[in-house]
């Protein structure tokens, strides 16, 4: 019985290293495991992605077999006693139950969730390496294992050289069927020669001139190293385009949809731009055009695109203005503005820049599954600076566009807010900084959410920095329709007005309107005696002056209306006449004039010389150097500490109502009812995007183009009218 046994038991062993089962079950875990290795181990490149590609199809297809080879070895060891062998059996057969569970469950969530958990991940990780130790002890003990010499070794040895040859030629099969896919496939070129009739007016080594953006190819490299022997190359346009990608299948959709109307989507369709742009062409030349283009439209501009053979928007990706690839390859940039930031091509996943169905399936599949280049790629430290927005939110006219006059400065956003009250070096606890304001935390599920390098969030904050960036252009949306237009218009008319909440930032700055208004008036006066009013403005949460943009088209004003008891208007000024012109009030805004002293009436800033009339209001508190102005139809705007109490950053307008008002309200009469005997003053603060003398210049007379005009905050007080005795 005992030889029986023993025969048995060398049979089944014999057959056990025949089986060509065990053999194809033994190739599939050695290249989960040494794939697993490689994937986690090497750096990110072509043929590490198709690993994990080849690595998950596998690790799918070989669940039945492994199922059924476990089964059936089990049934066939099970019983007798339980020994060394048999325990590293056990010990490997419940890991490699957890990688496979881990493996299943990261395979759905990349293909059909958000992202992949980090935990299951590593869990994945951590057991493959451990069922690949197992299983190999648990062969090495077996193989290596006493055996009596004669024909029964042999046997077995040659058993054991047939299972070792068959698992190493499907291990390496499938190593092979990697390479040679990922050799076959072939990613397009990142950079482009320009077209043979690209102007380089402002020399080769400035082939973006006058913007000041450039490409790098690494983290410390300008333009110039991307040229080889013959020429400089531009971008390929569909390494910077392709934002719609981002926000399906599961990724960034909240995100995407937030940026689908705001002003850095629409940056280089704009209408009002593009009919700049096309005035500029025909007074300059299209290559001047490329000053614009390094904030407003970066693909064209870095495609080489903007060139005196095209001159309209072409390029692929144009409509996507600053596109999330665009803005989050930018590696480095510098405060003087001017669109002074480097571009650094990021290594795209293979098929992400297809359009078919699969390759959507396969690149999404992998930014989810292998994430780590997708992070490092797009996600840097810079894009939390005020300068990283500096780049392109502070600007100047030099040489290279306004050749006679040189250097003149435009919108500066940046060094306002740093010379304001919201700004402390090295003290977040203290700053507001442009993305707490523009940019605030929403509730997400997205998989962004999460920042422990930020002073207001952690890891696990379930949140991401709205991309709507709110500023104050409603009209473009509602204009050009754009997709969530009307979402985003409503909250950009709460922002404007003040009611726009962001809880991370409310102990920091106060509640209430954008720019405050204090109507400074007395309580009680005499029929027949001139009225003082003074109007206090107080600048009170935007970073910046207030407006801030480009103050020769946008218009802000005060409304001043004084009404009698019965609702008969007796005073107005800042109304908006028959031809949307505003008729007196305070404006503020900018006058520049050209070489000729004319108006600078149609963004024509290639003819900027000086600014005959600028006003704006300053955060907080302001340089006096800022306030040398004065709206020529007011009295002088006070910005120094005086009798009435007006400190250092205030600005305060002067109104005087004639005798005439108070003696037509004597001879209305009733004066001797305390209900009739008032007079109620109304201020309101106006703002738009653009004035109607732009809208004349750049659409000519006879358009029916309209700015809205949204009513910022209101302040309304009532004097009492006492009769002449």
């Amino acid at each position: 019985m005992a030889e029986i046994k023993r025969r048995t038991a060398i049979d089944k062993s014999e057959q056990g290293w025949k089986s060509k089962l065990s053999g194809l079950t033994s190739a599939l875990i050695f290249y989960g495991f040494i794939s697993g290795l490689l994937i986690y181990l090497l750096p990110f490149s072509q043929f590490n992605q198709f690993t994990v590609i080849v690595h998950t199809v596998i690790g799918i297809i070989s669940l039945l077999p492994i199922i059924y080879y476990c089964w059936t070895h089990w049934k066939i060891r099970r019983g007798g006693t339980l020994n060394h062998y048999q325990l590293l059996g056990y010990a490997g057969l419940f890991f490699l139950l957890f990688c496979v569970v881990t493996g299943v469950v990261l395979t759905w969530q990349s293909l059909f969730q958000e992202r992949m958990s980090t935990f299951q991940s590593n869990l994945h990780l951590i057991t493959g390496l451990v069922v690949g130790v197992f299983f190999s002890i648990h062969l090495l003990t077996i193989y290596f294992r006493k055996m009596k010499q004669g024909k029964t070794r042999q046997r077995i040895r040659q058993s054991q050289k047939r299972f070792a040859f068959w698992t190493m030629s499907l291990t390496l099969l499938f190593f092979m069927l990697t390479a040679f896919w990922s050799a076959s496939y072939q990613a397009p070129e990142k950079y482009i020669a320009f077209s043979e009739d690209y102007n380089w007016r402002f020399g080769e080594k400035q082939p973006f001139a006058p913007s000041l953006a450039k490409l790098a190819v690494d983290e410390n490299t300008s333009h110039e190293a991307i040229s080889d022997e013959t020429m400089i190359k531009a971008a390929n346009p569909r390494y910077l385009s392709g934002s719609k990608s981002c926000g399906s299948s599961n990724c960034h959709e909240n995100i995407y949809n937030e940026w689908l109307p705001s002003a850095h989507r629409y940056s280089s369709m704009d209408e009002m731009f593009q009919k700049v742009q096309t005035i500029m062409v025909n007074e300059t030349s299209a290559e001047h055009t490329r000053y614009c283009a390094g904030c407003h439209d970066p693909i064209s501009l870095l495609s080489g695109a903007k060139n005196s053979g095209n001159i309209t928007l072409s390029s692929e990706g144009y409509d996507e203005g600053s596109s999330c690839v665009v803005c989050h390859s930018i590696n480095k940039t510098d405060v003087q503005g001017n669109g002074d930031y480097a571009v650094q091509i990021q290594d795209r996943y293979v098929y992400e820049l297809e359009n078919d169905w699969i390759s959507k399936l396969i690149s999404d599949f992998l930014i989810r599954s292998y994430p780590k280049h997708h992070v490092s790629s797009y996600s840097r430290p810079l894009y939390k600076t005020e300068e990283f927005c500096a780049a392109c939110h502070k600007q100047y006219v030099d040489k290279q566009v306004n050749t006679d006059i040189g250097k003149v400065q435009g919108q500066n956003q940046y060094d306002s807010w740093k010379n304001s009250r919201w700004y402390h070096e090295n003290e977040p606890e203290k700053s507001i900084g442009c993305r707490e304001c523009h940019m605030p935390l929403m509730e997400t599920s997205d998989p962004a959410s999460g920042d422990s390098s930020d002073y207001y969030r952690d890891r696990n904050d379930g949140k991401h920095r709205s991309h709507s960036t709110l500023a104050s252009n409603l009209y473009i949306p509602q204009l050009m329709e754009l997709e969530n237009a009307e979402q985003h218009i409503k909250k950009t008319e709460a922002w404007l007005k003040g009611t726009y909440e962001i809880p991370e930032i409310a102990d920091k700055w106060v509640t209430g309107p954008i720019v405050s208004i204090k109507i400074m008036a007395p309580e009680s006066i005499k029929s027949g005696e001139d009225i003082q009013l003074g109007l206090t403005l107080v600048n009170n949460k935007t970073g910046h002056d207030f407006p801030t943009g480009p103050l020769d088209m946008i218009e802000s004003w005060i409304e001043l209306v004084v009404t009698d008891s019965e609702g008969h208007e007796v005073f107005h000024t800042g109304q908006i006449d028959e031809n949307d012109r505003v008729v007196g009030g305070a404006h503020f805004r900018a006058d520049g004039f050209d070489r000729k002293g004319k108006l600078v009436d149609r963004h024509n800033l290639w003819d900027l010389v000086g600014a005959s009339y600028k006003r704006t209001l300053f955060p907080g508190k302001t340089d006096l150097i800022n306030y040398t102005f004065q709206c020529p139809s007011m009295a002088r705007g006070r910005v120094i500490a005086n009798q009435k109490g007006v400190d250092v950053g205030y600005r305060q307008e002067d109104y005087t109502l004639p005798s005439t008002i108070t003696s037509k309200i004597k001879d209305e009469g009733d004066l001797q009812s305390e209900k009739n005997n008032l007079l109620k003053v109304t201020a309101k603060l106006w703002y738009r995007k653009a004035n109607p003398e732009f809208l004349n210049a750049v659409y000519g007379l006879g358009h029916k183009m309209k700015s809205p005009a949204t009513l910022m905050t209101q302040q309304q007080v009532e004097i009492k009218v006492n009769a002449d005795e």
